[in-house]
């Protein structure tokens, strides 16, 4: 079972529309999960617009590969590194910290990510 940044097991970030490297609702990650889409993230208008900004376009339905594209309120397994991009650049994103994987810390403290709690 994988753990959380708070060393419990990892919740469900969203099932509706379902997310995940494995898009089974959690912020899970292995081998092939390049990008570590580790971070269970609340969107906001100004995140979706930085991710998108990025070359990370978050809001356009993609049909053909499952995805209903996102609106704020909406959660969804982020890479870690938009997040850090997003935190650097000011654009604070909220985060659900039960629900974001143990290896993020490896990138980004507690209390940073703890300063980004979101309650669900």
């Amino acid at each position: 079972m994988a753990r959380n940044i708070l060393g419990n097991d990892l919740e469900t970030c969203c099932m509706d529309p379902v997310t995940g490297y494995y898009r089974n609702g959690k912020c899970d990650t292995g081998g092939q999960d390049r990008g570590l889409h580790t971070v269970c993230v609340q969107m906001t208008d100004a995140f979706l617009a930085f991710a998108k900004n990025q070359g990370n376009d978050l809001i356009t339905p993609m049909p053909q590969h499952g995805f209903p594209g996102l609106k704020d309120g909406d959660h969804w397994c982020v890479c870690v590194g938009t997040v850090m991009d997003a935190m650097e650049e000011n654009v604070r994103p909220k985060i659900k910290l039960e629900a974001t994987h143990a290896s993020v810390l490896e990138f980004i403290s507690l209390e940073d990510l703890q300063a980004c709690a979101v309650e669900d």
